[in-house]
């Protein structure tokens, strides 16, 4: 009879630590998990867009920038005289360096084209025109090169920007190109073109119009 007091005493005090607690412990774990997740995506929904940089500008769907500048050929251009014509406007770095050199080339032999097209190319650097002629000269360049000296238009377009090479920072010419429409409103921009793709770029842009 004391053996069996016992073992009933013994039952009575397990039974109820184990109901007490194990619903406990599941009630907390059940109810923290939720919580956290709806908080972090809340916080993720809440996050304002970033905002655009100088270096991010953009013109599409927006007049091009004026300009009146004199080119190699001797010759004062303005971008009014081409309305009516697409105006493929590239800005490079310098005349008769490697990268520049390339992708004036790539644009000379396709120029046949670029005017069944209708459009008309101008590239545009810090060079001064004496600088513009011996490189059109060297390579035979079959457009318009202009000399925007004081960096004005570069500034414009927001492609005069700040550089960085080996640790040296320094302004100058970041490589971008704009298609213009023939009422001189911006349909395509490219912003730090690279050399090797920007022919089929702008083939695969013509393509599309």
């Amino acid at each position: 009879m004391a053996a069996r007091k016992k073992a009933g005493k013994k039952t009575a005090k397990k039974s109820p630590k184990k109901a007490v607690k194990k619903p406990a412990k599941k009630s907390l774990k059940k109810s923290a998990k939720p919580s956290a997740k709806k908080t972090a995506s809340k916080k993720i929904k809440k996050l304002p867009p970033p905002i655009p940089t100088p270096h991010a500008m953009s013109f599409l769907g927006q007049p091009a920038p004026h300009f009146v500048l004199p080119t190699g050929d001797g010759q004062t251009i303005s971008l009014g005289d081409f309305r009516g014509r697409r105006v493929l406007l590239y800005f490079y770095p310098k005349d008769d360096t490697p990268g520049c050199t390339a992708q004036a080339c790539a644009l000379r032999d396709n120029m046949e084209h670029f005017a069944e097209a209708n459009m008309v190319v101008i590239g545009i650097s810090k060079d001064d025109v004496l600088s513009h002629r011996r490189f059109k000269d060297k390579y035979e360049l079959n457009f318009l090169l202009a000399s925007d000296k004081d960096t004005g238009v570069c500034e414009k377009y927001g492609v005069w920007v700040e550089k960085n090479m080996y640790g040296r920072k320094y302004m100058g010419i970041e490589r971008s190109t704009f298609l213009i429409d023939e009422r001189g409103v911006v349909r395509l921009e490219w912003r730090k073109v690279s050399v090797p793709d920007h022919l089929r770029d702008v083939q695969a842009a013509l393509a599309a119009l």
